[in-house]
């Protein structure tokens, strides 16, 4: 880890944008990060964990595309098909997933075998359910860090967990800028749970030295996976 205030302050270069509500469609976002992988061997590890332990297919054969032309039907089939948008910045090997994503990955420890550092921010928006925004960081095949992005005790986070030495850093991070670390005292309600993320998400940019390329993401176009079975 790194911890460099100063690092990634700027919105287009780090993870803080990623608070702003419904920043892409279908949703919400996942967004996996890894340090130590290439951009095709993320895409094909992911794969492997996808739809249960069923190894998905990779069909590349979409070439580049911008976000707005996957949510085209004459294009692709958004409703059915998990799409994987990727690239490379800043060092990270990066991918934004688009279709139906939410229940389709098991465990991404595998993801980060052989040395690999993986990182996972994920909201499901516009779930019924008042599902909070998760962070998680694995190495090595194992969970560094995880936990709920709202600090409000639900869904069975209560407080940051994973290695005791990684989970500290963070907890003290998290309670240097006066947020609460475990359950709902200091929890600001709805109303400050995006003040809240974009918070979080500046202190896990500057700890991990974390960054997703907001205008490339949002505009440009990308190289295009779709997994199917």
């Amino acid at each position: 880890m790194t911890n460099r205030p100063d690092a990634h302050t700027d919105l287009a270069s780090g993870i803080s944008w990623l608070a702003a509500p419904r920043w892409i469609p279908f949703g919400g976002y996942n967004v996996i990060m890894a340090r130590g992988l290439t951009p095709d061997a993320l895409v094909e590890r992911l794969s492997a964990a996808a739809f249960w332990g069923v190894p998905a297919v990779v069909n590349r054969a979409h070439g580049e595309h911008t976000a707005e032309e996957i949510g085209d039907p004459d294009l692709f089939d958004a409703d059915e098909d998990v799409h994987l948008r990727y690239g490379e910045h800043s060092g990270l090997a990066f991918v934004v997933m688009y279709g139906p994503w939410w229940g389709e990955f098991s465990d991404l420890g595998p993801v980060s075998e052989d040395g690999a550092h993986v990182f996972q921010v994920v909201f499901e928006e516009d779930n019924g359910k008042p599902v909070p925004p998760f962070f998680t960081y694995l190495h090595d095949g194992r969970t560094a860090c995880s936990f709920n992005l709202h600090l409000d005790g639900s869904w069975g986070y209560d407080g940051v967990d994973g290695d005791p030495a990684v989970a500290a850093r963070v907890t003290a991070a998290i309670a240097e800028a006066g947020l609460p670390v475990t359950g709902r005292a200091g929890y600001p309600g709805e109303e400050g749970e995006e003040e809240m993320r974009r918070t979080l998400l500046g202190i896990l940019g500057r700890l991990f030295d974390l960054s997703l390329p907001r205008e490339r993401v949002l505009h440009e176009a990308l190289p295009t996976a779709t997994l199917t079975t």
